[in-house]
């Protein structure tokens, strides 16, 4: 264990945290004081703001840390806000954290940025991860107390995608070549570029994924993907369009089985 917090000091990764903001005065306080209270210092965090037009910049601007960068200029929606920020950032390690959602404890980025480094070895069959996720929790939008569903992930085997398996998306934490490599989100979609993106990462063989067992987010119920039927309905039609994209076999039974692996979030009733 030593020998790891000397890496880690001697390392001292930059983490770049991205969050997209329109007309959220009701929660980007929140927002920003889960990155302000983490423990680890080498945070960046840029806020890419829609054009609000209520006091959302002005909470921004009392509430950021040093070294945070913010820009406010209308965009075509989250995802293409998201790679406003992916292009500004410039850390080694790159998350989201949306507007309305808080990282779970004052500890994850550090146990993050930690992830990263245990996967340094001398042993050169032992590679370092590309890809770093855990857990998420849904909790009331007004009531963020009370968690309404638990999504658990697990060790990623390329065999999972085929089963309808994925991960929650502002839970992983990506390398910066892996946003150099694989590129950017597909703004044209407006519910789904996430599943897309991270469909495209995870069929990739060369890069290592490394699973962390505890909650790393936790997420207002209300966005884009657990809103009301009619954002549910344009979902799955996106989901349908993004597995037939990345060539999927049989895309109608992998997205009935991603549908059907959400059940079980609904009956956890504890958080890790």
């Amino acid at each position: 264990m030593d020998e790891v917090q000397i890496s880690y000091i001697e390392y001292n990764m930059k983490i770049s945290i991205i969050t997209a903001t329109y007309n959220c005065s009701d929660t980007i306080i929140d927002c920003i004081a889960s990155v302000n209270e983490q423990t680890y210092e080498n945070i960046e965090h840029i806020i890419i703001d829609g054009g609000s037009s209520d006091c959302t910049l002005r909470l921004i601007k009392n509430g950021i840390r040093k070294n945070s960068k913010v820009i406010s200029a209308p965009d075509e929606g989250i995802y293409d806000a998201l790679n406003k920020g992916i292009e500004l950032a410039t850390g080694d390690i790159i998350g989201l954290l949306h507007s309305d959602d808080t990282f779970a404890s004052s500890q994850t980025l550090e146990h993050i940025a930690n992830a990263f480094l245990l996967q340094d070895s001398n042993d050169p069959d032992h590679k370092r991860a590309d890809v770093v996720y855990g857990d998420l929790v849904f909790t009331e939008s007004r009531e963020t107390s009370k968690i309404v569903r638990f999504w658990v992930s697990k060790p990623f085997t390329s065999s999972m995608l085929n089963q309808g398996w994925m991960l929650p998306h502002l839970t992983v934490f990506f390398r910066r070549f892996v946003y150099e490599k694989h590129g950017l989100y597909n703004i044209k979609l407006k519910c789904s570029a996430d599943y897309d993106y991270l469909l495209r990462v995870f069929k990739d063989p060369s890069l290592q994924f490394f699973y962390i067992p505890e909650t790393i987010t936790r997420m207002r119920m209300g966005g884009i993907s657990t809103g009301g039927l009619g954002q549910i309905l344009n979902k799955k039609l996106e989901d349908f369009w993004v597995l037939k994209h990345n060539k999927m076999p049989s895309p109608f039974w992998i997205l009935l089985r991603k549908n059907y692996s959400k059940i079980p979030q609904l009956f956890v009733k504890k958080l890790k």
